[in-house]
């Protein structure tokens, strides 16, 4: 799984009063992670963001800000009032499992010594490690909620490598994160993913536009390029792709979807009685007409329809034009004679009418 994006309709560790406005923009790029705080709006109204952020199937999360005891419990329950999927933050975890407890919403409080608000992350890394470290043992637990860089002391990279460590499970880094070479850091580092907030409300993120939309799709497109999940493929022109093949029957491989490629191949003339023991394929014309001889049929293919020939089926293609342009898709372990001419040769021979 590849490093997770969440979005928090937050500023300054409080959810913005245009919450709603600006988790449309969010869905709407097809952000899949969203979250809010438990401050800066009533509960009422973190109801009907999560219930919008549920109904495009995107994650919901709460991360809780507060700095006593009944806060936080006050919080937990709100977080199983609203129904969030996630519950970010908070660090009263004996006080807070058994709210939660059967409700399915999975836990990821702060590890180390947690003061102000905006929060800010004390003690040293070993420190540090050791909460989460203790944290994460418990049952209840899902992962670990770090504040990284609202440690006014700590080399981040550093303390997130060995809070992933110590924990064992998935660690999200929170708070403080407007750029690439952060994201790309909390990454290297062994997290499973990071908040951005006030830096994509703020127009703080390097982004090609402005406004949030902009600053939204400069992250989304950052953490697809650390995740490998950008596209190296371009299209293709099949008219072009064609007029480069000027060998007739001798397929050309234009790409590959899993373990099936598609090929290219020009047709003249008949190409003889063939089968593939283990492999289907699909044949489509893209120019001319082609005959599809089948021991019991004939099928005559125009341009745009295609045709499938199963494994184990003896087939003739026939080019009915002086060149058929043909584009197969088959998988790679196919050969393009399914066996030697011998072979064949005999088994015509064993076919033919005595």
């Amino acid at each position: 799984m590849g490093l997770r994006f969440i979005f928090m309709l937050t500023r300054n560790d409080q959810t913005v009063p245009d919450a709603a406005e600006h988790l449309k923009t969010a869905l709407s790029l097809g952000v899949r992670h969203i979250g809010f705080k438990d401050v800066g709006l009533p509960v009422s109204e973190l109801k009907l963001l999560n219930a919008s952020i549920k109904a495009k199937g995107a994650t919901s999360y709460l991360e809780v800000v507060s700095l006593d005891r009944d806060s936080e419990v006050a919080s937990a329950r709100a977080a199983v009032e609203i129904g969030v999927d996630v519950l970010l933050g908070g660090t009263r975890v004996d006080d807070v499992l058994p709210i939660l407890s059967g409700t399915g919403i999975e836990y990821f409080p702060f590890p180390g010594r947690i003061v102000g608000h905006p929060s800010v992350l004390e003690g040293t890394v070993g420190e540090i490690a050791e909460s989460g470290r203790e944290l994460a043992s418990r049952d209840g637990v899902s992962g670990l909620d770090l504040l990284a860089y609202r440690s006014p002391t700590a080399d981040v990279p550093e303390l997130i490598a060995a809070v992933c460590a110590a924990a064992g499970k998935p660690v999200i880094v929170a708070g403080s994160i407007a750029s690439k070479e952060r994201i790309s850091a909390v990454r290297a580092a062994g997290a499973a993913g990071f908040t951005i907030g006030t830096a994509a409300l703020d127009g703080a993120y390097p982004a090609d536009g402005e406004g949030l939309e902009a600053q939204l799709s400069g992250i989304v497109r950052d953490v697809a390029e650390l995740n490998g999940h950008l596209s190296p493929f371009g299209k293709k022109n099949l008219d072009a792709a064609f007029g480069g093949l000027s060998e007739a029957a001798s397929p050309r491989v234009a790409g590959q979807v899993n373990d099936m490629r598609i090929k290219l191949e020009r047709l003249e003339g008949a190409l003889g009685w063939r089968f593939h023991r283990r492999e289907d394929k699909l044949l489509l014309v893209h120019s001319g007409r082609l005959l599809m001889r089948f021991r019991d049929r004939e099928e005559i293919v125009e341009e745009g329809e295609f045709i499938v020939v199963p494994h184990g089926v003896e087939h003739c293609p026939v080019a009915l034009t002086e060149s058929c342009a043909v584009v197969l898709l088959e998988p790679a372990s196919t050969e393009n004679d399914a066996e030697t001419k011998a072979g064949r040769n005999a088994r015509e021979d064993a076919a033919a009418p005595g």
